[in-house]
Parts: structure tokens; C-alpha cells; sequence
């Protein structure tokens, strides 16, 4: 397995981070993430994504994998993205659902999915959640992780609009400030927004690289690597139950 290169830390890293999902009442962020949180500026215009393989309903397997995570708390409306591993198992953040008293999902096409069941991650910001009804499509997580220079691309729904699919670059990776006994996450430059949460990040094989969980000041995102979601996946004591908010 390729180890990410580590990034070089400066001043400019030590940007404060921005929980992705659009809530209307975002959670408090734990010690030791700084306190000077900056706002995410408005979604951008973004292109149309892959056009190459399209299935006859104008979909590719990339689109058809993503799905939109709907959270109905008790106090708060939140909306995030997640993407299929199995026919009936979804990833997505912690944060996405935590706290809810019911969560929607809702595919490409605007298909609803029930919801059996969601478990979280305590040692990642990572959730499963699976699901009554089956998925359409789902990609193979990559069997290493990639490297400083690695095209990505990312799948999601930002802002809880329109399903999109962004690229960019791997830049480097840093420790995850959030969780520092995870070790390291990746840094990359795809553009991402609230609601971007969970998003799929893939190679330029269609293989999942790594699972969007934040993004920093200066508009980089952080990402969970494949390594680290193949370790907790093999783990079955990893997840647990999520309480109802």
C-alpha cells in the first residue's frame, strides 16, 4: 500500500475547519480544532460531470452510486451526500446523521430509499447506514490509498442541490484534528461545499479513494482515506448504533 505524502505544514495548514453538512444549527466542534471558524462561501456553478459510459437514462455508474442524506433532527433540518458500497449499505459522515429523529435518503434519479438502520464510527467521522430498499449502483473501495499528485474526483450533493461531480488533486495529507489517534487524512483541492459531507472520492479508475468529511479555511477538503474505511469496514466492532436524537 502507497503511504500519502505528508503535507508540509505551514501557517496557511493551520486553517480552521468547516463541518460540512448545511445545517441550520451546526454542532460544536470538540478541543482541540481552533474556535475561529470561517464560513463556507455560496456553492459555485459547477459543470456537468461524466459524460463517458452513460447508461440509457443519461446516468454513469459514478452518478448513480451518490445519494443525498436527508436529516430530520429533533431541533434541526440538515441535508448531506453518501454513496453506495453494497446493495443495501450506504457511507456517509457521523455528523451527517447524527442526531436524528428520522433520515431520508434519495437517489440520482429522486428515487427514495427507506432506511433500516445507521451506526457510527468513533474513531473516524464516518457512518453506515443501511437501507430496506436496494441501491443502484456501487463502486469497489481501492485496495491503496493515493498520493500526493493522484487525480480525484468527487460526488455529491453540495448544498443539498443538484447532484454534482468536481475534480481535482491530491496535495498532501495532514493529521486529522478532529480525531489524532486516526493518524493522517488527505488533503486535496476538489471543491467542495455544505452538504458535501460524505461524498465519494475517486481514482481516475471510478475505485473509492476516500470519503469527504470537511474542509479547511482556505477551501481545501479533507478526506478519510480508503485505508482507513477498508480498516473499520473489516472491523465489527467499529459501528455502532446510533441513539435517536
Amino acid at each position: 500500500m502507497r503511504a500519502a505524502a505528508r503535507m508540509t505544514r505551514s501557517g496557511a495548514t493551520a486553517a480552521a475547519l468547516l463541518a460540512l453538512a448545511a445545517c441550520s444549527a451546526l454542532p460544536e466542534m470538540p478541543p482541540p480544532v481552533p474556535d475561529d471558524i470561517v464560513p463556507s462561501a455560496a456553492a459555485p456553478e459547477f459543470e456537468d460531470g461524466a459524460t463517458e459510459n452513460l447508461s440509457p437514462d443519461g446516468f454513469d455508474t459514478v452518478q448513480r452510486m451518490a445519494v443525498r442524506v436527508r436529516n430530520v433532527g429533533c431541533d434541526a433540518l440538515s441535508t448531506g451526500s453518501g454513496f453506495a458500497i453494497d446493495e443495501h449499505t450506504l457511507i456517509t459522515n457521523r455528523h451527517v446523521v447524527a442526531g436524528n429523529e428520522s433520515l431520508q435518503v434519495s437517489t440520482y434519479d429522486g428515487r427514495d430509499i427507506d432506511v433500516a438502520a445507521a451506526s457510527a464510527a468513533e474513531l473516524a467521522d464516518l457512518a453506515l447506514v443501511r437501507t430496506q430498499d436496494p441501491l443502484p449502483s456501487f463502486p469497489d473501495v481501492s485496495a491503496q490509498d493515493p498520493v500526493t499528485g493522484d487525480e480525484v474526483t468527487v460526488v455529491g450533493y453540495p448544498s443539498g442541490g443538484r447532484l454534482t461531480v468536481t475534480t481535482g488533486q491530491v496535495v498532501g495529507s495532514t493529521t486529522d484534528p478532529l480525531h489524532e489517534n486516526l493518524g493522517e487524512v488527505l488533503v486535496t483541492d476538489a471543491v467542495v461545499e455544505p452538504g458535501s459531507s460524505g461524498s465519494a472520492v475517486l481514482d481516475d479508475g471510478g475505485e473509492v479513494i476516500g470519503v469527504v468529511y470537511a474542509k479547511t479555511s482556505d477551501g481545501r477538503s479533507l478526506v478519510v482515506p480508503a485505508s482507513t474505511l477498508r480498516d473499520l469496514l473489516a472491523d465489527s466492532a467499529a459501528f455502532t448504533d446510533l441513539p435517536p436524537c
